[in-house]
């Protein structure tokens, strides 16, 4: 019997291939290249936004991002045409961040300065992991994901508590120091609350009276306090995620309780464990 003949790639695939394949010599040159097209064009939205380089070479920078511009569209077109599943690549990450890297360019013809909003094609530069197969770093990553996932609670609250807490004492401020000193509202009153409770002080405005100064020594007090907190509740989380789970298996040997959960021996003194 006939084996069949294996189907031909359709045109949509062959630019999947090279878009999206990082193993075939195409794939890697257009990778290569994409990354310094990256870096160039993030470079010309800097430069543009200095004023001595901006005076000199203006028109040269608007033709430059606008050919970058071009470029990133006609590539963007491309990965959504070549996509198997086009809505998946859309509305996944790399798909977003693909649209947001155009959309300043185009927004600039409404809105003048959007244009240094380009910087946002930074974020295109995490294509380097998939490119250079930097998976481990991406399982690292993983791990702060999850961290953060399982303490956004407590998270939540801590902040919730933190806004209680410069809402009361920006009100205070507000009421013993008044618009005389510079506390002409409860929201600029919360600002100056929200500046010293966080130990970053720009002295822009400061409490005058006895009063005001101890409840100030207060909040400073208060903010060295808990300025940790939510440090600490990451880090705790993040070690509890990344520690192996252990299984309750004692060492017939040692005694030792909990081990790995493909261990074969004990990590303590080398017993096997399944005797």
């Amino acid at each position: 019997m006939r084996k069949p003949r294996p189907k031909n790639p359709t045109l949509a695939e062959h630019i999947h291939i090279v878009i999206e394949g990082t193993d075939t010599p195409a794939g890697k040159f257009f990778d290569v290249v994409l990354l310094i097209t990256i870096v160039l064009s993030v470079v010309v939205v800097m430069l543009d936004s200095v004023l001595y380089w901006r005076l000199r070479f203006k028109e040269l920078f608007v033709y430059a991002e606008w050919f970058f511009t071009i470029l990133f569209t006609i590539e963007y077109a491309l990965r959504l045409y070549s996509a198997p599943n086009r809505k998946r690549y859309a509305f996944s990450f790399f798909g977003i961040v693909d649209l947001v890297a155009l959309l300043p360019s185009y927004l600039s013809l409404l809105f003048v300065g959007t244009q240094y909003l380009l910087v946002v094609r930074v974020l295109r530069i995490l294509r380097i992991f998939r490119i250079f197969h930097l998976n481990s770093y991406l399982q690292q990553a993983g791990f702060l994901a999850a961290a953060f996932k399982t303490s956004q609670h407590k998270i939540i609250v801590f902040f919730l508590s933190l806004l209680l807490l410069v809402t009361i004492f920006g009100s205070i401020l507000y009421v013993v120091e008044g618009p005389e000193n510079g506390y002409t509202s409860i929201p600029r009153s919360i600002y100056w609350a929200v500046v010293t409770l966080t130990t970053v002080g720009y002295g822009d405005i400061s409490p005058k009276t006895p009063i005001g100064q101890a409840i100030a020594s207060m909040v400073m007090i208060t903010g060295y306090a808990i300025i940790a907190v939510p440090t600490g509740i990451f880090t705790a989380e993040l070690t509890r995620t990344m520690r192996p789970q252990l299984h309750p298996i004692s060492c017939p040997n040692c005694g030792k309780f909990g081990h790995a959960s493909n261990a074969k021996f004990c990590d303590r003194c080398g017993h096997d464990l399944h005797l």
